[in-house]
């Protein structure tokens, strides 16, 4: 369905919305978007070169937005941003949490990189955890807030390569879900957007994500906006939620799919040591098609 301008507008404008991750991608397409709406955004990123890029398009279409360098696998960093954006804008009313690592490894060439399970740990949960309970208290106290986890098709089933990326990713949707209820009656909002692949620079590099299906960086943010307005408790594709029905009604036939996914594929060059670490937020490449074939064979077996 086509959100409205307008009801981006009404939903927006005039108050404060922190990004992380805006940088690049996801989170420099609905950084955009909100500022075009008349959001004060706050961008969050550890490359400032490209926040100030990105200050500038905005303040050239007549949009407001201020930059913060942080990175948030930095307890000491995060807890200066916090105090930063509070000293600077007040409260924070719609808290984006988008930034995110990504590494896809098989678990045999894992064995001796605990830091990977550490640095994803820290970035895709600690350091959101984080922000959540720094900004949380005065949605709570104003009586209303909203917070946007940007999350991950793969939360929904497992996915080989991807156990350090989607247990972080898995541990900040299940403390959100955790939250929600607590603080529902004072008129936060949360909720969990389980993003499909998402063409963005990180995938460039691998060929075989230019053949499956997925959104462009403005589409992923045309998601964010609408749940910005509507407020639901989580956003996810069909597919992906008919997935999530397979993996729990027939797992057999899952874990088979998920094997052969495994058998088929192989680790990069940079998960091999042979090239520089994947960076950024994505869904695992495979989502997309491998949920096709589980909803076909759900479908015959319905």
């Amino acid at each position: 369905m086509w959100l409205r301008r307008a009801d981006l507008r009404d939903a927006v404008s005039g108050k404060v919305v922190l990004v992380t991750g805006a940088s690049s991608g996801i989170g420099w397409a609905t950084a955009r978007k909100l500022a075009n709406a008349g959001a004060e955004v706050v961008l969050v990123s550890r490359s400032e070169d490209k926040l100030k890029d990105l200050r500038g398009e905005i303040e050239a279409a007549g949009g407001e937005a201020c930059i913060h360098g942080a990175d948030l696998a930095d307890r000491d960093a995060t807890a200066t941003l916090v105090d930063d954006v509070h000293r600077c804008h007040g409260p924070v009313d719609i808290l984006v949490s988008n930034a995110g690592h990504s590494i896809r490894r098989s678990v045999e060439l894992s064995y001796d990189r605990f830091h990977d399970y550490q640095r994803t740990i820290d970035v895709n949960y600690l350091g959101p955890v984080r922000l959540v309970l720094g900004f949380l208290p005065d949605m709570r106290e104003r009586g209303g807030g909203h917070v946007v986890n940007v999350s991950s098709l793969g939360v929904l089933f497992s996915a080989p390569r991807f156990s350090a990326y989607l247990g972080s990713k898995s541990a900040f949707d299940a403390f959100l879900r955790c939250v929600a209820p607590e603080v529902q009656d004072d008129g936060v909002a949360v909720t969990n957007i389980y993003m499909p692949l998402v063409y963005t620079p990180m995938v460039e590099a691998t060929r075989i994500y230019r053949l499956l299906p997925g959104l462009t960086p403005e589409q992923a943010a045309d998601r964010v906006c609408r749940a910005i307005v509507e407020r639901p408790r989580s956003v996810a594709p069909v597919v992906g939620r008919l997935g999530r029905l397979a993996y729990d009604a027939v797992p057999g036939v899952f874990d088979g799919l998920l094997r052969l996914v495994y058998r088929l594929s192989e680790d990069s060059a940079a998960a091999r040591g042979e090239g520089e670490e994947e960076d950024g937020l994505e869904a695992p490449a495979f989502a997309t098609g491998l949920l096709r074939r589980i909803g076909r064979i759900t479908g015959r077996a319905a």
